[in-house]
């Protein structure tokens, strides 16, 4: 066990060194994708007074900024770029023997080199982060949520990213049956910027693409979390949410142990 913790740990170790050392544009990069807020400010503004109304669907002008603004936070977390891609190009190329004839588990290294990505990533990023939030505070009218409210918030978090990963991990191991992946990768992406909540709020969907919408995972990726610290699921449901986000999380790493194990039974590596 414990030469395991030091594999792992050492892996961790030199994905962080690595993303130090090229990522110094991630404060940059970072500040620049929130550019677009100002144009959502504009026009939720204008949408509200052509309405004349102080809320639409629950959500007031104020409301629908925050949410934008939580909803980049949570992508953040939950995004995966070229993970299901790079998974599908080391099987058609071959490379995937490496992790089998060596004592490395794929979906563990590559849910190591995550972590390092992310951590790297909010570790420069956070100043940007910190800028914008400062700046929009305005639109925060229910203020910081209760301490429990942001412990929730913090772990549905964390489970977004979980949930990013296993999802387009299990996409890009598709290649073992599939020699490309582009298209189906393609799809997703529409239906994940779709249904994820990035959008706009999930709760204004009417039925029945509410109730198609509650039983996929995608909604965990971004409006969850955005959800959850504006205070628009509370109490049992929040439990409730809670649990069914960790549901899924599980579902999906069973899904990638299978995909993975069924996969390689079916993979032929040839040359050196």
């Amino acid at each position: 066990m414990t030469a395991h913790i030091l594999t792992w740990w050492t892996i961790l170790r030199i994905c962080l060194e690595e993303r130090l050392v090229y990522r110094g544009d991630f404060a940059l990069g970072t500040l620049m994708r929130f550019m677009p807020i100002v144009t959502q400010i504009f026009l939720w503004t204008a949408i509200f007074a052509a309405a004349g109304q102080t809320e639409i669907a629950g959500y007031t002008r104020d409301n629908f900024v925050a949410y934008y603004l939580l909803t980049m936070v949570s992508r953040a977390f939950s995004s995966m770029p070229s993970l299901a891609s790079g998974i599908a190009l080391q099987i058609r190329n071959g490379e995937i023997k490496k992790f089998l004839i060596q004592p490395i588990d794929m979906i563990g290294f590559l849910l190591l080199s995550r972590i390092a990505h992310k951590l790297v990533y909010y570790a420069v990023a956070w100043a940007p982060f910190a800028l914008v939030f400062f700046l929009c505070r305005s639109f925060f009218t229910h203020g910081w949520p209760a301490p429990e409210i942001l412990a929730a918030y913090v772990g549905s978090l964390v489970m977004a990213f979980l949930l990013g990963f296993f999802l387009e991990s299990l996409i890009g191991m598709i290649g073992f049956w599939f020699l490309e992946v582009s298209s189906l990768l393609f799809v997703y992406m529409l239906f994940n910027f779709f249904f994820s909540g990035h959008m706009f709020p999930l709760d204004m969907l009417p039925a029945p693409w509410d109730t198609v919408v509650q039983l996929i995972p995608l909604q965990y990726l971004a409006y969850f979390p955005a959800a959850v610290f504006l205070g628009k699921i509370q109490g049992p449901e929040l439990v409730q949410g809670l649990c069914v986000q960790a549901g899924w999380v599980i579902a999906l790493i069973v899904a990638n142990r299978v995909a993975f194990a069924c996969g390689v039974r079916r993979y032929s590596g040839y040359g050196g």
